[in-house]
Protein backbone atom coordinates (compact mmCIF):
# COMPACT_ATOMS: atom_id res chain seq x y z
CA UNK A 1 0.00 0.00 0.00
CA UNK A 2 1.54 3.23 -1.12
CA UNK A 3 1.09 6.12 1.25
CA UNK A 4 1.52 9.83 0.76
CA UNK A 5 3.42 11.50 3.56
CA UNK A 6 3.18 15.24 3.39
CA UNK A 7 4.27 18.07 5.60
CA UNK A 8 1.04 20.02 5.92
CA UNK A 9 -2.62 19.95 5.10
CA UNK A 10 -4.70 22.93 4.12
CA UNK A 11 -7.40 23.89 6.58
CA UNK A 12 -10.11 22.53 4.49
CA UNK A 13 -21.94 14.80 21.69
CA UNK A 14 -24.58 12.59 27.59
CA UNK A 15 -26.07 15.81 28.08
CA UNK A 16 -28.99 16.83 25.93
CA UNK A 17 -28.76 20.52 26.77
CA UNK A 18 -25.76 21.15 24.56
CA UNK A 19 -26.46 22.28 21.02
CA UNK A 20 -24.68 20.70 18.06
CA UNK A 21 -21.51 22.28 16.76
CA UNK A 22 -21.34 22.57 13.01
CA UNK A 23 -19.30 25.74 12.79
CA UNK A 24 -18.99 29.18 14.41
CA UNK A 25 -21.96 29.89 16.65
CA UNK A 26 -23.02 31.58 19.86
CA UNK A 27 -22.20 29.73 23.03
CA UNK A 28 -25.06 27.63 24.44
CA UNK A 29 -26.32 27.95 27.97
CA UNK A 30 -24.86 24.98 29.82
CA UNK A 31 -26.64 23.50 32.80
CA UNK A 32 -24.93 23.12 36.15
CA UNK A 33 -25.02 19.35 35.67
CA UNK A 34 -23.05 19.45 32.43
CA UNK A 35 -20.66 22.28 33.19
CA UNK A 36 -17.21 20.84 33.93
CA UNK A 37 -15.73 21.43 37.35
CA UNK A 38 -12.96 24.01 37.12
CA UNK A 39 -10.47 25.27 39.64
CA UNK A 40 -9.98 28.67 38.01
CA UNK A 41 -11.87 31.04 35.72
CA UNK A 42 -11.68 30.11 32.05
CA UNK A 43 -10.08 32.37 29.48
CA UNK A 44 -12.61 32.40 26.66
CA UNK A 45 -10.53 34.40 24.20
CA UNK A 46 -8.81 31.46 22.46
CA UNK A 47 -7.52 31.98 18.96
CA UNK A 48 -5.58 29.18 17.30
CA UNK A 49 -1.91 29.64 16.44
CA UNK A 50 -1.55 30.88 12.90
CA UNK A 51 1.46 28.64 12.25
CA UNK A 52 -0.21 25.45 13.50
CA UNK A 53 0.07 23.66 10.17
CA UNK A 54 3.84 24.12 10.05
CA UNK A 55 4.68 22.01 13.11
CA UNK A 56 3.55 18.41 12.53
CA UNK A 57 3.74 16.42 9.29
CA UNK A 58 0.60 14.85 7.90
CA UNK A 59 0.29 11.33 6.47
CA UNK A 60 -2.25 9.96 4.03
CA UNK A 61 -4.59 7.38 5.61
CA UNK A 62 -4.36 4.22 3.53
CA UNK A 63 -5.96 4.54 0.13
CA UNK A 64 -8.32 7.29 1.25
CA UNK A 65 -8.01 11.00 0.63
CA UNK A 66 -7.77 11.85 4.34
CA UNK A 67 -4.56 13.14 5.90
CA UNK A 68 -3.94 12.72 9.62
CA UNK A 69 -1.19 14.31 11.72
CA UNK A 70 1.77 12.09 12.60
CA UNK A 71 0.68 12.47 16.21
CA UNK A 72 -2.98 12.33 17.21
CA UNK A 73 -4.26 13.14 20.68
CA UNK A 74 -5.98 10.43 22.73
CA UNK A 75 -8.29 11.16 25.66
CA UNK A 76 -8.15 7.66 27.17
CA UNK A 77 -6.29 8.79 30.31
CA UNK A 78 -6.52 11.92 32.45
CA UNK A 79 -9.58 13.47 30.80
CA UNK A 80 -12.29 12.25 33.15
CA UNK A 81 -13.74 13.93 36.22
CA UNK A 82 -10.66 13.06 38.29
CA UNK A 83 -8.51 15.75 36.70
CA UNK A 84 -8.91 19.54 36.58
CA UNK A 85 -10.90 20.68 33.58
CA UNK A 86 -8.81 23.84 33.24
CA UNK A 87 -5.69 21.71 32.72
CA UNK A 88 -7.49 19.42 30.27
CA UNK A 89 -8.63 22.41 28.27
CA UNK A 90 -5.16 23.90 28.24
CA UNK A 91 -3.67 20.67 26.89
CA UNK A 92 -6.31 20.22 24.19
CA UNK A 93 -5.90 23.76 22.91
CA UNK A 94 -2.12 23.49 23.02
CA UNK A 95 -2.30 20.29 20.97
CA UNK A 96 -4.35 22.08 18.32
CA UNK A 97 -1.86 24.94 18.30
CA UNK A 98 0.83 22.35 17.55
CA UNK A 99 -1.04 21.14 14.49
CA UNK A 100 -2.69 18.11 16.10
CA UNK A 101 -6.10 18.15 14.50
CA UNK A 102 -7.16 14.59 15.35
CA UNK A 103 -8.68 13.98 18.81
CA UNK A 104 -9.59 10.38 19.66
CA UNK A 105 -12.30 9.54 22.17
CA UNK A 106 -14.65 6.71 23.18
CA UNK A 107 -17.86 6.27 25.13
CA UNK A 108 -15.86 4.33 27.73
CA UNK A 109 -13.29 7.01 28.48
CA UNK A 110 -13.50 8.75 31.85
CA UNK A 111 -13.97 8.15 34.71
CA UNK A 112 -16.92 7.92 34.74
CA UNK A 113 -17.75 6.55 31.33
CA UNK A 114 -18.41 9.27 28.76
CA UNK A 115 -16.79 11.97 30.92
CA UNK A 116 -13.89 12.47 28.51
CA UNK A 117 -16.32 13.09 25.68
CA UNK A 118 -18.29 15.60 27.74
CA UNK A 119 -15.12 17.43 28.75
CA UNK A 120 -13.91 17.60 25.18
CA UNK A 121 -17.38 18.73 24.13
CA UNK A 122 -17.10 21.64 26.57
CA UNK A 123 -13.82 22.72 24.96
CA UNK A 124 -15.33 22.33 21.52
CA UNK A 125 -18.29 24.52 22.44
CA UNK A 126 -16.27 27.20 24.22
CA UNK A 127 -13.13 27.35 22.10
CA UNK A 128 -12.94 25.13 19.06
CA UNK A 129 -16.36 25.62 17.45
CA UNK A 130 -14.97 28.07 14.88
CA UNK A 131 -12.43 25.39 13.89
CA UNK A 132 -14.78 22.38 13.66
CA UNK A 133 -14.09 21.94 9.95
CA UNK A 134 -10.38 21.62 10.75
CA UNK A 135 -10.87 18.89 13.36
CA UNK A 136 -10.89 15.14 12.96
CA UNK A 137 -12.98 13.85 15.85
CA UNK A 138 -13.33 10.14 16.48
CA UNK A 139 -15.21 8.01 18.96
CA UNK A 140 -15.77 4.30 19.53
CA UNK A 141 -18.55 1.95 20.59
CA UNK A 142 -18.60 -1.64 21.76
CA UNK A 143 -16.58 -1.92 24.96
CA UNK A 144 -18.76 -2.33 28.08
CA UNK A 145 -19.94 0.87 29.72
CA UNK A 146 -22.71 -0.55 31.93
CA UNK A 147 -24.60 -3.68 32.98
CA UNK A 148 -27.19 -3.47 30.23
CA UNK A 149 -26.71 -5.81 27.25
CA UNK A 150 -27.30 -2.76 25.09
CA UNK A 151 -24.27 -0.94 26.50
CA UNK A 152 -21.65 -3.28 25.05
CA UNK A 153 -20.84 -5.51 22.13
CA UNK A 154 -21.44 -5.32 18.43
CA UNK A 155 -25.19 -5.33 17.98
CA UNK A 156 -26.77 -2.73 15.77
CA UNK A 157 -28.67 -1.35 18.75
CA UNK A 158 -25.64 -0.97 21.00
CA UNK A 159 -23.39 0.54 18.34
CA UNK A 160 -25.86 3.12 17.05
CA UNK A 161 -27.19 3.95 20.52
CA UNK A 162 -23.64 4.62 21.68
CA UNK A 163 -23.02 6.87 18.70
CA UNK A 164 -26.10 8.98 19.46
CA UNK A 165 -24.98 9.36 23.07
CA UNK A 166 -21.48 10.31 21.94
CA UNK A 167 -22.73 12.96 19.57
CA UNK A 168 -24.68 14.55 22.43
CA UNK A 169 -21.64 14.32 24.70
CA UNK A 170 -19.38 15.95 22.16
CA UNK A 171 -21.96 18.52 21.06
CA UNK A 172 -21.55 17.87 17.36
CA UNK A 173 -23.79 16.60 14.57
CA UNK A 174 -21.22 14.12 13.32
CA UNK A 175 -17.88 12.52 14.03
CA UNK A 176 -15.23 12.22 11.40
CA UNK A 177 -14.27 8.64 12.31
CA UNK A 178 -16.52 6.11 14.07
CA UNK A 179 -14.97 2.87 15.35
CA UNK A 180 -16.19 -0.47 16.55
CA UNK A 181 -13.97 -0.57 19.63
CA UNK A 182 -13.40 -4.34 19.94
CA UNK A 183 -14.60 -7.41 18.06
CA UNK A 184 -17.73 -9.14 19.34
CA UNK A 185 -17.53 -12.80 18.33
CA UNK A 186 -21.07 -13.44 19.61
CA UNK A 187 -22.59 -11.06 17.06
CA UNK A 188 -22.50 -11.61 13.29
CA UNK A 189 -19.84 -9.43 11.77
CA UNK A 190 -22.36 -8.40 9.11
CA UNK A 191 -24.51 -6.80 11.82
CA UNK A 192 -21.63 -4.84 13.37
CA UNK A 193 -20.34 -3.69 10.00
CA UNK A 194 -23.88 -2.83 8.91
CA UNK A 195 -24.23 -0.52 11.91
CA UNK A 196 -21.05 1.31 10.89
CA UNK A 197 -22.38 1.68 7.37
CA UNK A 198 -25.65 3.06 8.72
CA UNK A 199 -23.74 5.69 10.71
CA UNK A 200 -22.25 6.99 7.48
CA UNK A 201 -25.51 6.76 5.56
CA UNK A 202 -27.29 8.73 8.31
CA UNK A 203 -24.67 11.48 8.13
CA UNK A 204 -23.45 10.81 11.66
CA UNK A 205 -19.93 9.74 10.61
CA UNK A 206 -17.73 10.51 7.63
CA UNK A 207 -15.47 7.47 7.90
CA UNK A 208 -15.45 4.19 9.80
CA UNK A 209 -12.74 2.20 11.55
CA UNK A 210 -12.25 -0.83 13.73
CA UNK A 211 -10.01 -1.47 16.71
CA UNK A 212 -8.35 -4.52 18.28
CA UNK A 213 -9.50 -6.87 15.52
CA UNK A 214 -7.21 -9.74 14.49
CA UNK A 215 -6.06 -9.72 10.85
CA UNK A 216 -8.47 -12.35 9.46
CA UNK A 217 -11.52 -10.63 10.92
CA UNK A 218 -10.12 -7.28 9.87
CA UNK A 219 -9.87 -8.49 6.28
CA UNK A 220 -13.42 -9.84 6.42
CA UNK A 221 -14.71 -6.54 7.80
CA UNK A 222 -12.84 -4.62 5.12
CA UNK A 223 -14.44 -6.77 2.41
CA UNK A 224 -17.93 -6.26 3.82
CA UNK A 225 -17.41 -2.53 4.07
CA UNK A 226 -16.05 -2.36 0.55
CA UNK A 227 -19.11 -4.17 -0.78
CA UNK A 228 -21.32 -1.68 1.05
CA UNK A 229 -19.48 1.25 -0.52
CA UNK A 230 -18.03 2.47 2.78
CA UNK A 231 -14.32 1.54 2.75
CA UNK A 232 -12.50 0.74 5.96
CA UNK A 233 -10.49 3.87 6.68
CA UNK A 234 -8.36 2.84 9.62
CA UNK A 235 -7.56 0.23 12.24
CA UNK A 236 -6.57 1.28 15.76
CA UNK A 237 -4.13 -1.21 17.26
CA UNK A 238 -1.68 -1.42 20.15
CA UNK A 239 1.90 -1.25 18.93
CA UNK A 240 5.23 -0.40 20.55
CA UNK A 241 8.77 -1.67 20.93
CA UNK A 242 7.33 -3.83 23.73
CA UNK A 243 4.29 -5.03 21.79
CA UNK A 244 5.15 -6.32 18.34
CA UNK A 245 2.00 -8.26 17.55
CA UNK A 246 0.99 -6.18 14.50
CA UNK A 247 4.28 -7.29 12.95
CA UNK A 248 3.88 -10.93 13.95
CA UNK A 249 0.20 -11.58 13.34
CA UNK A 250 0.10 -10.04 9.88
CA UNK A 251 -1.89 -6.89 10.64
CA UNK A 252 0.66 -4.69 8.88
CA UNK A 253 0.41 -6.90 5.80
CA UNK A 254 -3.40 -6.75 5.96
CA UNK A 255 -3.26 -2.96 6.06
CA UNK A 256 -1.22 -2.89 2.87
CA UNK A 257 -3.43 -5.50 1.19
CA UNK A 258 -6.77 -3.88 2.06
CA UNK A 259 -5.67 -0.27 1.76
CA UNK A 260 -6.49 1.05 5.24
CA UNK A 261 -4.33 3.07 7.58
CA UNK A 262 -3.10 2.17 11.04
CA UNK A 263 -3.25 4.44 14.07
CA UNK A 264 -1.38 2.97 17.01
CA UNK A 265 -2.08 3.40 20.69
CA UNK A 266 0.18 2.87 23.71
CA UNK A 267 3.35 3.58 21.69
CA UNK A 268 5.10 4.28 25.03
CA UNK A 269 3.78 1.04 26.60
CA UNK A 270 1.77 3.02 29.16
CA UNK A 271 4.92 4.90 30.21
CA UNK A 272 7.24 1.91 30.48
CA UNK A 273 9.11 3.20 27.44
CA UNK A 274 10.14 6.37 29.22
CA UNK A 275 12.81 7.14 31.79
CA UNK A 276 10.18 7.25 34.55
CA UNK A 277 10.61 3.63 35.66
CA UNK A 278 14.33 3.12 35.18
CA UNK A 279 14.93 2.72 38.93
CA UNK A 280 11.76 2.98 41.03
CA UNK A 281 8.06 3.61 40.60
CA UNK A 282 7.47 7.27 41.44
CA UNK A 283 4.57 8.32 43.61
CA UNK A 284 1.46 9.17 41.58
CA UNK A 285 2.93 7.42 38.54
CA UNK A 286 0.52 5.53 36.29
CA UNK A 287 1.82 2.19 37.58
CA UNK A 288 0.44 3.02 41.01
CA UNK A 289 -3.18 3.02 39.84
CA UNK A 290 -3.32 1.58 36.32
CA UNK A 291 -5.19 -1.61 35.48
CA UNK A 292 -2.69 -2.24 32.70
CA UNK A 293 0.74 -1.07 33.80
CA UNK A 294 0.96 -2.59 37.29
CA UNK A 295 4.03 -2.69 39.54
CA UNK A 296 4.48 -6.43 38.98
CA UNK A 297 4.91 -5.81 35.26
CA UNK A 298 7.94 -3.62 35.83
CA UNK A 299 10.25 -6.48 36.77
CA UNK A 300 14.02 -6.66 36.49
CA UNK A 301 13.85 -7.95 32.91
CA UNK A 302 11.94 -4.92 31.74
CA UNK A 303 14.14 -2.60 33.78
CA UNK A 304 17.20 -3.98 32.03
CA UNK A 305 15.61 -3.76 28.61
CA UNK A 306 14.45 -0.23 29.25
CA UNK A 307 17.85 0.84 30.56
CA UNK A 308 19.55 -0.42 27.40
CA UNK A 309 17.03 1.29 25.18
CA UNK A 310 17.55 4.47 27.17
CA UNK A 311 21.27 4.30 26.38
CA UNK A 312 20.49 4.15 22.67
CA UNK A 313 18.28 7.21 23.04
CA UNK A 314 20.92 9.10 25.00
CA UNK A 315 23.48 8.39 22.29
CA UNK A 316 21.12 10.08 19.84
CA UNK A 317 20.65 13.06 22.15
CA UNK A 318 16.98 12.33 22.78
CA UNK A 319 14.79 10.82 25.45
CA UNK A 320 13.58 7.22 25.49
CA UNK A 321 10.02 8.42 24.87
CA UNK A 322 11.11 10.29 21.78
CA UNK A 323 13.01 7.24 20.53
CA UNK A 324 9.98 4.99 21.07
CA UNK A 325 7.71 7.39 19.18
CA UNK A 326 10.10 7.60 16.28
CA UNK A 327 10.27 3.81 16.23
CA UNK A 328 6.53 3.31 15.65
CA UNK A 329 6.35 6.06 13.05
CA UNK A 330 9.13 4.49 11.00
CA UNK A 331 6.63 2.08 9.42
CA UNK A 332 4.90 3.30 6.29
CA UNK A 333 1.78 1.41 7.36
CA UNK A 334 1.46 3.59 10.46
CA UNK A 335 -0.47 6.72 9.63
CA UNK A 336 -0.43 8.24 13.12
CA UNK A 337 0.56 7.53 16.70
CA UNK A 338 -1.84 8.31 19.54
CA UNK A 339 -0.30 10.15 22.44
CA UNK A 340 -1.70 11.62 25.63
CA UNK A 341 -0.29 14.15 28.04
CA UNK A 342 -0.69 15.40 31.59
CA UNK A 343 0.85 18.79 30.81
CA UNK A 344 1.64 21.00 27.86
CA UNK A 345 5.34 20.52 28.61
CA UNK A 346 5.01 16.75 28.24
CA UNK A 347 3.18 17.25 24.97
CA UNK A 348 5.91 19.55 23.65
CA UNK A 349 8.56 17.01 24.66
CA UNK A 350 6.90 14.17 22.80
CA UNK A 351 6.20 16.20 19.68
CA UNK A 352 9.89 17.09 19.59
CA UNK A 353 10.56 13.49 18.53
CA UNK A 354 9.87 14.77 15.03
CA UNK A 355 12.97 16.96 15.16
CA UNK A 356 15.47 14.09 15.25
CA UNK A 357 16.98 12.33 12.25
CA UNK A 358 15.51 8.98 11.20
CA UNK A 359 16.68 5.87 12.98
CA UNK A 360 19.54 4.20 11.16
CA UNK A 361 19.70 0.51 10.31
CA UNK A 362 22.36 0.09 12.98
CA UNK A 363 20.20 1.77 15.63
CA UNK A 364 17.18 -0.29 14.63
CA UNK A 365 19.26 -3.45 15.02
CA UNK A 366 20.31 -2.37 18.53
CA UNK A 367 16.69 -1.65 19.45
CA UNK A 368 15.71 -5.06 18.10
CA UNK A 369 17.92 -6.77 20.67
CA UNK A 370 15.83 -5.34 23.50
CA UNK A 371 12.35 -5.26 21.96
CA UNK A 372 9.67 -7.84 22.68
CA UNK A 373 8.25 -9.91 19.85
CA UNK A 374 4.70 -10.40 21.02
CA UNK A 375 3.59 -10.13 24.62
CA UNK A 376 0.48 -10.79 26.64
CA UNK A 377 1.04 -7.58 28.57
CA UNK A 378 -1.68 -5.00 28.03
CA UNK A 379 0.64 -2.07 27.66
Amino acid sequence: MEQTRCCAVSPAPGDTARQSVTGPRQQPNRTEETTPMTDSPLDLTYAAAEDRYEKVPYHRTGNSGLDLPAFSFGLWQKFGSDYAFATQREIILHAFDLGITHFDNADRYGPPHRAAQKNFGAVLAKDLAPYRDELILSTKAGNPIGPSPYLKGGSRKSILTSLDHSLRDLGTDYVDIFYHHSPDLSTPLEESVGALVSAVEQGKALYVGISNYLPDRTHEAAELLRQAGVPLLIHQARYSIYDRRPEQNGLLDTARQDGFGLIVYSPLAQGLLTDKYLETIPERARAQNSAFLTPDVIDETYRQRTAELNKIAEARGQSLAQLALQWVLRRQEVTSALIGASSTEQLDHNIAALNFPPLTDEELALIEEHGVHGTGLRL
